[in-house]
């Protein structure tokens, strides 16, 4: 007998107990990825010395910020 589960990440069926390996890898990425958005403002002190960085780099945390303020 074959041993078969749903993947809790796509919940489609798995052929193994596990769940798929690239929905693990896809979760992995888009967890980093948002720790990552959630983390560079801190790192870089965005908020006390705009005058700082760069405009370049104002504009990509900008937009940055506004995709996390549209999924919440």
């Amino acid at each position: 007998m074959i041993a078969m589960k749903i993947c809790s990440i796509c919940h489609k069926i798995s052929g193994t107990t596990e769940d798929h390996l690239d929905c693990q890898e896809k979760l992995r990425i888009e967890t980093e990825a948002d720790d990552f958005k959630k983390g560079i403002t801190e790192k870089l002190d965005f908020m006390k010395n705009k005058e700082d960085i760069h405009s370049d780099l104002k504009a990509l945390l900008g937009h940055m910020n506004r995709e996390k303020s549209e999924k919440t």
